[in-house]
């Protein structure tokens, strides 16, 4: 990487014909980091940082070859939608009619279904060049009916990245029938570049009071609890590793956490991510009112990446989004958009080194 350019720059490559569809690879850069994606489930494919000695590594989980993100089972980088997380037994109720999703999570639906915004072509619809910043915007149309969701969905997802070394992700979304939405992206982190097998050693603050309960069928049962003397406190930073034993059925941390409102604005911290060994942290802020933590717990290494073959607790995904099951249950921050309505979340991942 080149230390030559003062202002952010954006450079793009032919990655391949997936789906009949051209797919490139858009890098956005700046002096310090690198910001590698693809329009093809408008996937990060990689973030290269320094770390406190200066060595560069790409601290997100990835492949290698392009044709790996059209099945992805484990979501690496990509764009979730139109419902992150699990709908229970892919269902609900929308004005007095029962929808039915596709159903491919046991008895649930997850993450959009079997070919979510996950597994689509995104189309480029904007490029630009600032003198603090770069970014790059997709598109994509769901249509009526696709994985079950009523109404065409006109999603964009922009990403930015400037100097202060934080690349932000802007969702939006307009529909013609009432639908739900809840976008998010689910790019796993390693901060020592995957140079450790496991994120035991890596601290993890959660800004989060509570969390929503969740049944044998790993959706909410309506209740919010305490974190309090529990292994979900991440109130102050913690060792990962410390209670990632404690869920044997999830065989570590999946789980929604309930974010604090402790700042004016929309936007609020949400999650803080450290490496001791690298020094490198990221820190995420939202305007979404949960963030999902999982811990990577059915990588079993047979699944090669970028980074060879992944192991359990290999990385750790921060999904800022609404909470699971929402269409579900009143009590939640409802989901639904509206016709005439439009749907905007933004999240910031600001990467540093201590």
């Amino acid at each position: 990487m080149s230390d030559n350019h003062k202002n952010p720059f954006l450079s793009s490559e032919f990655y391949g014909i997936i789906q009949g569809k051209e797919v490139y690879r858009y890098i956005l850069q700046n002096e310090t980091m690198r910001v590698i994606i693809t329009n093809l489930a408008g996937a990060i494919i990689a973030i290269y940082t320094k770390s406190r000695n200066g060595s560069e590594k790409n601290i997100v989980a990835g492949f290698n070859d392009i044709k790996d993100y059209e099945e992805n089972p484990y979501y690496f980088g990509c764009v979730i939608g139109r419902n992150a997380n699990r709908i229970a037994n892919g269902k609900f109720v929308l004005n007095g009619k029962t929808i039915q999703l596709s159903v491919n999570d046991g008895i649930n639906h997850l993450h959009g279904g079997f070919n979510g915004f996950n597994g689509k072509v995104w189309k480029l619809s904007g490029a630009q060049t600032e003198k603090d910043e770069v970014s790059v915007e997709f598109e994509y149309l769901s249509t009526d009916g696709e994985e079950g969701y009523p109404g065409n969905l006109l999603v964009k997802i922009k990403y930015t990245l400037n100097n202060k070394n934080e690349l932000s992700v802007e969702y939006n979304a307009d529909t013609d029938k009432a639908t739900p939405v809840s976008l998010t992206n689910h790019s796993y982190f390693n901060l020592s570049g995957f140079e450790s097998s496991t994120i035991h050693e890596h601290l993890l603050y959660v800004n989060a009071k509570n969390y929503t309960e969740k049944n044998v069928n790993n959706t909410p049962t309506g209740n919010i609890l305490p974190v309090a003397d529990t292994p979900l406190d991440f109130r102050e930073p913690k060792k990962i590793g410390k209670d990632i034993h404690q869920f044997p059925k999830d065989n570590g941390f999946d789980h929604n956490f309930v974010l604090r409102k402790n700042v004016s604005g929309p936007i609020v911290p949400a999650a803080q991510l450290k490496d001791p060994s690298s020094g490198r942290t990221v820190t995420v802020y939202t305007d979404q009112p949960g963030i999902q933590v999982y811990t990577a717990n059915f990588w079993d290494g047979t699944v090669e990446g970028t980074h060879g073959a992944y192991q359990q607790h290999g990385a750790i995904a921060l999904e800022t989004q609404a909470f699971p099951d929402s269409p579900n249950h009143p009590s939640f921050p409802g989901t639904i958009l509206q016709p005439g309505q439009h749907y905007f979340s933004k999240t910031v991942y600001q990467f540093g080194i201590e």
